[in-house]
């Protein structure tokens, strides 16, 4: 019951806050221009702020751990291809395939991953880790696949292209690699307050107003239009994926804190992120907008469960 509560406590917030921007659309408070805007807005400077801040900061260099930081790799990866051909063979209509596949297999590591192992653990020195190994990744699939399936796409050529332009110019990796070689170096510590406050306080803004827009922009007669979808991502992101690969972490000696990190990385909810570099890259929005309002919403009752089963297991 203590797991539940707790679960339910670090999701449901985050579901409110997305109620809160549709209620404020319908009484026409905020509107789909603030929105569109706000998504931007987050894209180029509040989320790439956010993983700057958490990465930079922590102690990269004392706590790094090879191993873990390639089976965070290797497992994303695998998730990644793995969805995005079964994908080839089942999602018929190709305008919602890049959706569906980065809803599937990106969790929301950087945002909510580390404030739930804090709650945990009282620090979060696998988060970043967990981070480095995942979220770069997270990105450049993402881009690959919303540019080869975005409903503008041209030849095979110009999209190889594009994707290596979009994968060089997308601000999140950028702040990655900007954040590590801080964090690697210790520059961080040496940085003027004045400017670590400043990017501390926009990046506590990336969630909120990523969650708003969510809220404003959600339409739920087309989002019931794409159920089905929304529900294959829903299981697979919550279900599946922490089915296949948790006992395979166990069985290669992962306990404790990498442990949960590896819970949030595979069965966390999906981004909000998501909804942001979908609307920027021309695919669609209310698919992506419809499987992290799902995932959000369940992720309460799935990330409970499993950590209820590894705690019964005597792992946590």
């Amino acid at each position: 019951m203590e797991n539940f509560i707790y679960s339910i406590n670090a999701t449901m917030p985050v579901f409110f806050v997305m109620i809160i921007g549709y209620i404020l659309r319908q009484t026409g408070m905020l509107d789909e221009h603030f929105a569109k805007k706000a998504n931007k807005f987050n894209f180029t400077v509040t989320l790439p702020a956010l993983l700057f801040q958490d990465m930079a900061s922590s102690d990269l260099r004392s706590n790094f751990d090879l191993r873990f930081v390639l089976f965070c790799a290797i497992v994303t990866s695998i998730c990644f291809w793995g969805i995005w051909g079964a994908s080839k063979l089942f999602v018929r209509n190709n305008q919602i395939r890049g959706a569906f596949v980065q809803g599937s297999f990106r969790g929301s590591a950087a945002v909510f991953g580390i404030a739930f192992i804090v709650n945990i653990y009282g620090d979060s020195a696998m988060a970043p880790l967990m981070i480095l190994g995942a979220v770069p990744l997270y990105n450049i699939y993402s881009v690959i696949v919303l540019t080869f399936e975005a409903s503008d796409l041209n030849d095979g050529n110009s999209s190889i292209k594009k994707a290596f332009l979009n994968i060089c110019k997308n601000p999140i990796i950028l702040a990655i690699l900007v954040s590590t070689i801080f964090s690697f170096f210790g520059l961080y510590e040496r940085t003027p307050l004045v400017i670590t406050k400043t990017v501390k306080n926009i990046a506590s803004l990336a969630s909120p107003l990523a969650l708003l827009s969510i809220g404003i922009t959600f339409e739920g007669k087309k989002a019931l239009a794409k159920i089905k979808p929304t529900l294959v991502a829903t299981i697979l992101k919550l279900v599946i994926q922490p089915a296949i690969f948790l006992p395979v972490a166990l069985h290669m000696g992962f306990t404790g804190e990498k442990l949960i990190a590896l819970i949030i990385m595979l069965g966390a909810p999906t981004t909000p992120s998501c909804y942001i570099m979908a609307k920027n890259m021309n695919n669609d929005g209310i698919l992506s907008s419809s499987i992290i309002v799902t995932t959000t919403l369940l992720s309460s009752i799935t990330l409970t469960l499993w950590i209820f089963i590894i705690k019964s297991l005597g792992y946590l």
